[in-house]
């Protein structure tokens, strides 16, 4: 369940179609400074980086500070993503039409950081990876050509 606070500001970056710093600065220190974090707070920003089409780059990054803190650290077992939390992850983060920019890198952050993790969320991280780098190789290629 989320806040009151939060709620309202979902419903304000989604009139204005825009994260900016402020924003990310009013998350920071208002409305999630005092939180406990949850898997639906998380849920609902990983939402709200996939349907704002202008998030600032400091949203990404608060965002993936935030997902991999309280996936690694704050949430049992400790430093452990084990099949249940993997599952998750991956349900979250590739919802919609499939994981954002920030969405692969919050994968990627929490495999390099956890000491272990299930399978399912390393082959996640690494075939989306993979995914864009191929993409990228292929931009590249037409570049060159």
């Amino acid at each position: 369940m989320i806040g009151h606070e939060l709620r309202e500001f979902v419903d304000r970056v989604m009139d204005h179609h825009v994260i900016d710093d402020e924003d990310v600065k009013m998350l920071q220190r208002e409305i999630l400074a005092d939180v406990v974090m949850t898997r639906d707070i998380i849920d609902v920003l990983v939402a709200l980086d996939r349907a704002v089409p202008e998030a600032c780059a400091a949203f990404a990054d608060y965002l993936v500070t935030l997902t991999v803190d309280y996936a690694v650290w704050e949430s049992r077992p400790t430093g452990i993503i084990d099949r249940d939390k993997a599952h998750w992850l991956v349900t979250t983060l590739s919802a919609g039409d499939g994981p954002s920019a920030t969405a692969q890198r919050i994968a990627f952050e929490i495999v390099r950081e956890a000491e272990r993790c299930d399978e399912a969320l390393i082959g996640f991280a690494l075939r989306k990876g993979s995914e864009k780098l191929r993409g990228l190789g292929a931009e590249r290629m037409l570049l060159a050509s």
